[in-house]
């Protein structure tokens, strides 16, 4: 089976209840997992509620899918995983608060020079993070927050390039 986003976004779009999410869900991929994050309905609140009452609200009706959803969602993983190779991760967002489950951890491994390392030690000397590793991946996430406008640019720069290549004389 194909791979492309259109095909993933179907096929999950047929395979998913229509009674767990308000809206199509989300579906992001790369070569290693597929994340599959829904919206689900807004808890109802009193017009009084406290922001401490609306977080904990929002939070339960997450665990609440999650717990609730867990065996059929499993089931729907390992068919995709069978169909599309990859394992599948599960999130829900609500009320603007999203958590992620499920995920995956995937090694990168990479060479560093000296003056790289010596930035990777300077944060697990300063208790930023645990391990050379976690400050790489602290270093990705920072990177991926405060350039994302320029990483969308970059991702619809190489959209094109991949459709451009598609287009082009086969061999």
């Amino acid at each position: 089976m194909t791979d492309d986003a259109g095909t993933l976004r179907g096929w999950f779009q047929g395979r998913l209840p229509d009674d767990w999410f308000t809206k199509a869900p989300e579906i992001t991929y790369d070569r290693d997992e597929i994340m599959v994050v829904g919206t689900l309905a807004q808890p109802k609140l009193g017009k009084d509620a406290g922001d401490d009452e609306k977080a904990a609200a929002l939070s339960a009706r997450i665990q609440g899918f999650r717990e609730d959803t867990r065996a059929r969602r499993m089931r729907i993983a390992d068919e995709a995983e069978a169909a599309f190779g990859r394992k599948v991760s599960w999130g829900a967002e609500v009320g603007g608060h999203r958590e992620l489950f499920t995920t995956q951890a995937i090694p990168a491994m990479t060479r560093l020079r000296m003056p790289e390392r010596e930035v990777l030690d300077t944060l697990v000397e300063a208790g930023v993070a645990r391990s050379r590793s976690h400050a790489l991946a602290w270093c990705v996430h920072l990177v991926a927050e405060n350039q994302d406008e320029w990483l969308k640019d970059l991702r619809g720069a190489l959209t094109a390039v991949k459709k451009v290549r598609a287009e082009g004389p086969s061999s």
